[in-house]
């Protein structure tokens, strides 16, 4: 082999190796520019999702927003500063019982299954007028939405008619679906709905699982609430007429029986 045809081999050889070392530089240099790109993105991807999960962090619940709301979508039949006035009755009865509860009270539930029909008839006959106002108080204690949610809720139910509020009231209170204390059925709609299947003018009311769906009334729930607040009464359920408490002979709790709050209207009633 001539010395000229081993230079050429030679040149050759070191042009393909400096050309196969350009092409594996450009190769890392892209790689890197993709290591690189994927990190910030990465990067960009993960503060996305910390200011993201602050934001929901420092986002008001529903329940807040509403309680925040400066427009207040009231029921139907109802009456006062934000529709928190809800009485029930004929407008010729001369006296009005005011009655609190909270839909999550199991006291208030024995109530309304002993008395409550006494108290409907009353209303009925027009003896009286029920005022009623509902508070949440049960939701803070034993955490939950339950209370708020139902009271949302009798908000449609009274923005069909107030015998459908009546209703529905005395079914969430009664045996069959009345939860106990510390089982925050009422927080879910869906089982608000069931239960108002079994109020006439309830079941199958579009409009009626629309409001309680949407929360329609959820801003009045918290008003009424409020108003409950602010009216000193300590605990539920608790009546009052002409500004007097109501309470069992000899007790000051609540009458819990028929013969008892007969006994305590009737002499109201005279007063």
């Amino acid at each position: 082999m001539s010395k000229r045809n081993t230079q050429a081999n030679k040149s050759a050889a070191r042009e393909r190796l400096r050309a196969e070392r350009e092409r594996q530089a450009k190769k890392d240099k892209a790689r890197k520019q993709v290591v690189v790109g994927v990190s910030v993105v990465a990067v960009l991807a993960v503060a996305g999702a910390v200011s993201y999960g602050v934001m929901q962090l420092n986002k008001p619940s529903a329940w807040e927003a509403a309680g925040d709301a400066k427009n207040v979508t009231a029921p139907k039949n109802t009456s006062g500063d934000d529709g928190t006035t809800v009485v029930i009755g004929e407008s010729s009865a001369k006296k009005t019982l005011e009655l609190y509860e909270d839909s999550r009270c199991p006291i208030c539930a024995t109530f309304e299954q002993t008395v409550g029909e006494t108290v409907s008839k009353d209303v009925d006959a027009g003896k009286y007028k029920i005022k009623y106002v509902g508070a949440t108080f049960i939701d803070n204690s034993d955490s939950g939405e339950g209370s708020k949610n139902a009271l949302s809720a009798l908000g449609a139910a009274l923005d069909v008619s107030p015998e459908a509020f009546l209703e529905y009231k005395t079914a969430l209170y009664s045996a069959k679906y009345h939860p106990e204390e510390t089982n925050d059925k009422f927080a879910k709609d869906s089982y608000l709905i069931e239960v108002a299947d079994s109020v006439d003018a309830l079941k199958g009311n579009e409009a009626f699982r629309k409001n309680v769906e949407d929360g329609t009334f959820d801003a009045w729930a918290i008003k009424m609430s409020k108003a409950f607040d602010k009216s000193g009464v300590q605990g539920t359920p608790t009546l009052k007429m002409d500004g007097k408490t109501l309470t069992a002979e000899g007790s000051e709790n609540a009458p819990m029986t028929v013969a008892d709050f007969n006994t305590a209207v009737t002499k109201a009633l005279k007063g």
